[in-house]
């Protein structure tokens, strides 16, 4: 999928572009002729985004979302903005609030000082004012503050990310590697996988102005699993043979309250693969599909004529990895 190759005269600051969505959605801008300003905490640790773009195309820079200052400058000259900041898990700073609520909010407001109405931010499926989650709330507020500074903007959120990078399918591999039993919590919980690159395509079509303004998008893939059936299909790509120990809720509470307790303890050194936290249970209490008020208003991939990936079709080349020998799993003699 392309979009309308865009004038290299044109500037776009993408906050949060060093991350695994952002490298992704940078490449997809690059390509369509954008120069991009990456905004980051580390842009030391981000130079290896160069290389997606011709010569002085890509410029990581510094940017907290915590210093005001750091991100009003980060815009100045930018012709359009993408806030993609967001954690899965809550650690020192890097709280929901702070990154979700008041970092959206500082982001937006910093847009709109700029002048800039073309602005995309990525939520998620699941942000809801009222929920349990603090993840799914803050979410929520977040894509609030965007469209009380910037009416324009265009949301999107995705369900479950996946991609070479992701920290979904590759965690599952991981523990299919070094443990005889797979514990999950929510077996039944509906997700609808969507691929990275699909959900970089779509911003760059947003900032084509291929989509509606002042719009919030739902993305997913082709199909609808249930948690179990995502994690067997993990299992058989990397042909292990474990046990899905599927808890109970009461449980999975149970044991995200104890392995938060070590993990805080342990000052960061137990391993965040065994890391459970009270909030990704609450999470997986709900299911995490496109919405039927979101297919019927068009406002999906398909609305903007993407064709979603199939997990099928990319999954494979990466979790191969978690063979027994890899890449040569079929070329044992």
């Amino acid at each position: 999928m392309t979009t309308e190759r865009v004038g290299t005269d044109r500037l776009v600051t993408v906050f949060g572009g060093s991350g695994f969505v952002g490298r992704h959605v940078v490449r997809a801008l690059a390509r369509d002729g954008w120069r991009v300003r990456v905004a980051c905490r580390r842009p030391d640790l981000a130079f290896f985004l160069q290389p997606l773009g011709g010569p002085g195309q890509v410029m990581p820079v510094q940017a907290n979302l915590r210093d005001q200052a750091s991100v009003a400058a980060t815009l100045r000259d930018a012709d359009a903005a993408v806030n993609l900041v967001g954690v899965l898990a809550e650690g020192g700073k890097q709280t929901f609030a702070a990154i979700h609520a008041e970092g959206a909010r500082a982001v937006a407001q910093a847009v709109k000082a700029a002048g800039i109405s073309n602005f995309v931010h990525i939520s998620a499926i699941g942000a809801d004012a009222g929920s349990a989650s603090a993840y799914a709330r803050t979410k929520a507020q977040g894509e609030a503050a965007v469209f009380e500074a910037v009416p324009e903007a265009v949301i999107f959120r995705p369900s479950v990310i996946f991609g070479p990078e992701d920290d979904f399918f590759n965690r599952f591999g991981t523990m299919a590697r070094y443990f005889p039993v797979i514990p999950i919590v929510g077996a039944t919980t509906k997700f609808q996988p969507v691929y990275v690159g699909d959900v970089a395509c779509a911003v760059a079509l947003a900032l084509a102005g291929k989509a509606t303004q002042g719009a919030t998008y739902e993305l997913g893939g082709p199909e609808v699993k249930t948690f179990e059936q995502l994690v067997d299909y993990v299992l058989a790509v990397a042909e292990r043979d474990r046990h899905v120990a599927k808890l109970s809720f009461g449980t999975a509470k149970l044991v995200a309250a104890i392995t938060q307790f070590f993990a805080t303890v342990s000052l960061g050194l137990f391993p965040k693969l065994l890391t459970m936290t009270s909030d990704q249970v609450k999470l997986l209490k709900r299911d995490n599909v496109v919405s039927e008020d979101a297919k019927a208003a068009g406002r999906t991939l398909q609305g903007l004529g993407i064709e979603p990936t199939a997990i099928e079709t990319v999954a494979p080349s990466y979790l191969y990895r978690y063979r027994k020998t890899g890449q040569y799993q079929d070329q044992r003699s």
